[in-house]
């Protein structure tokens, strides 16, 4: 099988909220390695996706869960299905990463036809906003596996990530943000890399990844979301983008659907 490049679809619908993305529709060619803050979740209504990690050889699924940071590469085979990016510090994020065992992992078989019957139910009676996000979510179950964690992340980490996603027009600095939870820069930034996985910047790199695209869904133009989103101009945002998720950001815009919906999750939260 030839390893063709990846082609974005006009029949594509893409939900866009903030800290993650639905795209629901076809999916053909390859999308080269490359390794996101986010829980990646596939599953096709016909054909396989092929999937690797790493170096390793494709591998073939009907749904998969890819861990959050792991080098993977993506084939979307000419499939029809649903493709998911879940912010890993919610609730479910965090229900899902301690459910993965391998990083790369297949959807049980007994739970696939019903994932697919509902993505089929979504393709032919598009909900609303609101709706979405209930799809989103009851999507999100069929990969979790035992109770969901009742509480998880450090508050002062949560007040962290809460204070990065009101910053709508400019970038915080790691000094800034760590003042404001009352820690040094240095004590901040060894709580957050071991409550969240990985440094503060690259956190926060992918968040505003993400807060880009929402303003493009939004109806913004490429250039005015990637200044409010803290990028130097048009062409720094999509070099990151390219970086990140392996594709530049116009093989979404312009191709297909775009919707901006409410976030389907909330921060995992300690319980006091």
């Amino acid at each position: 099988m030839s390893d063709e490049k990846y082609t974005p679809s006009p029949d594509v619908r893409w939900y866009f909220w903030d800290g993650g993305f639905l795209a629901v529709g076809p999916s053909r060619g390859v999308i080269p390695t490359h390794s996101h803050h986010a829980v990646q979740l596939v599953i096709s209504l016909d054909r396989q996706a092929r999937l690797k990690h790493g170096d390793e050889d494709w591998q073939y699924f009907d749904a998969a869960m890819v861990a959050a940071d792991v080098p993977h590469a993506y084939d979307g085979n000419g499939l029809v299905g649903a493709m998911l990016l879940i912010d890993p510090e919610t609730r479910e994020g965090r229900w899902l990463r301690q459910s993965q065992k391998l990083p790369i992992q297949p959807m049980h078989p007994s739970r696939i036809e019903y994932a697919r019957g509902l993505i089929h139910e979504f393709r032919e009676n598009p909900p609303d906003a609101e709706g979405t996000a209930a799809f989103v979510s009851e999507l999100v179950k069929q990969f979790g596996s035992g109770i969901m964690p009742s509480h998880t992340l450090d508050e002062r980490v949560v007040k962290a990530i809460d204070m990065i996603q009101d910053l709508d027009t400019k970038v915080a600095s790691l000094e800034e943000i760590a003042g404001k939870v009352f820690l040094s820069p240095s004590r901040f930034a060894h709580l957050f890399s071991d409550e969240v996985g990985i440094p503060f910047r690259r956190f926060l790199l992918w968040r505003r990844l993400t807060r880009a695209m929402l303003l493009v869904s939004r109806g913004g133009t490429l250039s005015r979301a990637a200044l409010e989103a803290g990028f130097s101009d048009a062409a720094h945002f999509t070099r990151t983008f390219y970086q990140m998720f392996g594709i530049p950001p116009s093989a979404m815009l312009g191709q297909g659907e775009m919707f901006a919906i409410p976030a389907p999750f909330q921060l995992a939260r300690t319980e006091r």
